[in-house]
């Protein structure tokens, strides 16, 4: 797929892919309600993942990132666990440092972040990278299940 003017994210990926030697990601679909987010689905041996670039807030720690879509009667609704892909990736550029998280479907499932018969799901959410210090006691929370799905990546690897 083309994406035109090609993401930082899609960079990001192909740059991490050919440092370990792994296929390219093939780029199944552009998100066209969360552009802002560089929201894209695609897809490495059969494995299927969501992607969204995280944004730093001015006036909190941490990062923020949507991840919505429109249902049939064009309303916001936030992701089904029934449809999500496999994984959500969700990029950090801040400067000289970079990441990803990479979240499982079943963990995004248990932080109630897909919807589900039981909850609604959410629509945003805000992630906390290993250098994101000073957080209040909820952000501190988040942070502890969030850290084992993070991985740093070395700027020599990632030039965007």
């Amino acid at each position: 797929m083309n994406t035109g003017r090609e993401m930082q994210s899609v960079t990001l990926l192909k740059t991490l892919f050919l440092t370990l030697g792994k296929p390219s990601p093939e780029i199944i679909a552009l998100d066209p309600y969360n552009q802002e987010y560089e929201g894209f689905d695609f897809r490495v041996l059969n494995v299927n993942y969501r992607s969204r670039l995280a944004r730093k807030t001015p006036k909190k720690a941490g990062y923020f990132l949507a991840i919505w879509e429109k249902d049939a009667e064009n309303k916001n609704i936030s992701f089904s666990e029934i449809t999500f892909p496999d994984f959500l990736m969700v990029n950090i550029l801040d400067g000289e440092r970079k990441g990803q998280f990479i979240f499982p479907k079943w963990v995004l499932k248990q932080q109630g972040i897909l919807s589900s018969s039981t909850k609604p799901g959410k629509m945003a959410f805000r992630v906390y990278t290993p250098w994101d210090t000073d957080l209040n006691r909820s952000a501190a929370k988040t942070a502890k299940w969030q850290l084992p799905f993070f991985v740093e990546l070395p700027v020599d690897n990632a030039e965007v």
